[in-house]
């Protein structure tokens, strides 16, 4: 695996290896010393063309907790406000010797023309592009659900403790709201039906993108009927992207007290739901539009979790990446939390 750019591209063999060593690395994460040597010396170059918290945040923890080196590029204030291209940005890292590239950016296809154009030599990791695809993203809520649902017998082939070996047979995940401009929609679900997953996605009519009916995925415009009948085993809920919607939020439905009252997720909806079905939202939430507080904070949610879990996604992407193929690459083993840190089969030294 030379670049993570979509996850229509993973291999079930590929995805599954990524999970299992995101539960490997979140092992490590429980002890006193969370650092490893894996990616020592290495470079990692935090990218980012729009406006991010969460996920710089989440990369940026990973790489370091790793020992890779990180640099963070913001656009604003930097040459590209004063009308750098893509081209000139990539060459400027390349001249820094930038091992990995993590890029997140406005127009959706641009981390692939960053790692095919011939612009620098890196691996190149997806953070979110336009209204495409954000593949670690996808990752860490297929990670979350095999954690919480490996042992309610909803189908999955449990090879270890947190699901590690199993796919997501059998599971079912309706995804709610604005799919139309969610690259965390599109990216969902070519990965969870990679994994064997079954997905619906329930959004208004004017939510959903055209050529819709050609996804590996069912389409409904009615939430209550979908969670009561079809009775899904995770309900992930979208942001409502107000400032991807030209023309404000009348331009797509009528008004956000409307939206809530047919695709918010309330309490009312929430005890339709089977006993062991969990609730999901990328961040940020919209508290009152697309998911109510009572949803938000109750005990089915692990909204908070997929943050956590996220680092551990990302440090298992970095590696993968950075020491060799998916196929090839063997994370470091967890150890006691009195141990010191493993030692990866690329490097040797003790964790700093």
């Amino acid at each position: 695996m030379r670049h993570l750019l979509s996850t229509a591209d993973l291999a079930k063999d590929e995805a599954i290896e990524l999970l299992d060593t995101a539960a490997q690395m979140a092992a490590t994460q429980s002890r006193e010393i969370k650092k490893l040597p894996t990616l020592r010396g290495r470079t990692v170059v935090n990218l980012f063309f729009e406006d991010s918290t969460r996920t710089r945040i989440s990369f940026e923890t990973a790489a370091k907790r790793l020992s890779a080196d990180v640099i963070n590029f913001s656009a604003k204030g930097s040459s590209v406000s004063k009308g750098e291209s893509l081209k000139d940005t990539a060459l400027t890292l390349h001249a820094m010797g930038a091992d990995a590239v993590v890029v997140r950016h406005w127009a959706s296809g641009a981390p692939y023309q960053l790692a095919h154009a011939g612009w620098l030599d890196a691996a190149v990791l997806n953070a979110g592009d336009g209204t495409h695809m954000h593949p670690t993203q996808a990752l860490l809520d297929a990670y979350t659900i095999r954690r919480h649902l490996g042992g309610h017998g909803v189908g999955l082939r449990r090879g270890g403790d947190d699901g590690v070996g199993a796919d997501l047979a059998g599971v079912k995940v309706a995804i709610v709201g604005d799919v139309l401009h969610s690259r965390v929609a599109r990216a969902n679900v070519w990965l969870l039906r990679t994994l064997g997953a079954e997905v619906t996605l329930v959004s208004p009519p004017t939510l959903l993108p055209v050529g819709v009916e050609t996804w590996p995925c069912r389409t409904s415009y009615d939430l209550d009927a979908t969670l009561a009948d079809w009775q899904p085993d995770a309900v992930m809920m979208l942001r409502v992207q107000r400032e991807r919607m030209s023309g404000g939020a009348g331009a797509f439905f009528p008004s956000p007290l409307e939206y809530t009252r047919y695709f918010g997720l309330d309490g009312r909806r929430l005890a339709l739901l089977p006993a062991h079905s969990i609730v999901m939202h990328p961040g940020p939430m919209n508290r009152g539009l697309e998911i109510s507080a009572e949803a938000a904070d109750s005990e089915r949610a692990v909204i908070v979790e997929q943050v956590a879990n996220g680092v551990a996604v990302r440090m298992a992407s970095l590696y993968l990446l950075l020491s060799g193929t998916a196929s090839s690459a063997s994370a470091p083993a967890p150890a006691p939390a009195s141990a010191p840190a493993p030692v990866s089969p690329a490097t040797e030294g003790t964790a700093l």
